[in-house]
């Protein structure tokens, strides 16, 4: 997949979101990774836009370092270092959404328990599991998920949102 049908998937799964009410204002965040033609690059929302209306020059192409691959208007996610740090501990996935869903948040902040009700294999978890609070952009948060998406697609953060991952958006 090349950098603009890389960047135009990632612009229509921001749209769903935001129309879906999964990415209210500014936040969240999407990212897919790439490994072709030697590369080894990561596509990510910017910093500072609704997911509700992007288009290709506002996606933001990094390296596995963070460093900026292609030049761009925008700054990439505060999350950025989360999604990183998700691909370096899982080589088995590709993409990495974050959203504020409000159901999902507000269970995030009243610290109540998400039963998992089906799967695509057996349940091996009654429910979804939290990643404590840190703040937005940290380093701590980064860990964080990292660590809980070992072996986990899906976490919640406290008193934040959800992260999901998969082998493509």
């Amino acid at each position: 997949m090349d950098i603009s049908e890389i960047s135009k998937n990632i612009i229509e799964t921001s749209s769903y979101l935001y129309e879906k009410g999964l990415v209210p204002g500014k936040a969240g965040n999407i990212s897919i990774r790439s490994r072709s033609e030697g590369l080894d690059i990561v596509a990510v929302t910017p910093s500072g836009l609704s997911l509700k209306s992007l288009d290709e020059t506002d996606i933001v192409i990094v390296d596995m370092g963070g460093k900026l691959v292609s030049s761009s208007k925008h700054k990439p996610t505060s999350e950025l270092l989360m999604h990183l740090n998700v691909y370096h501990e899982r080589k088995d996935i590709n993409a990495v959404v974050h959203t504020h869903s409000p159901i999902t948040t507000g269970f995030a902040f009243a610290e109540e328990k998400i039963e998992r009700l089906e799967g695509f294999g057996p349940i091996e978890e009654t429910y979804i599991p939290f990643v404590n609070y840190y703040p937005p952009g940290s380093v701590e948060l980064a860990d964080a998920v990292s660590e809980g998406l070992k072996n986990e697609d899906l976490v919640v953060l406290k008193s934040h949102g959800v992260v999901a991952l998969g082998e493509n958006l």
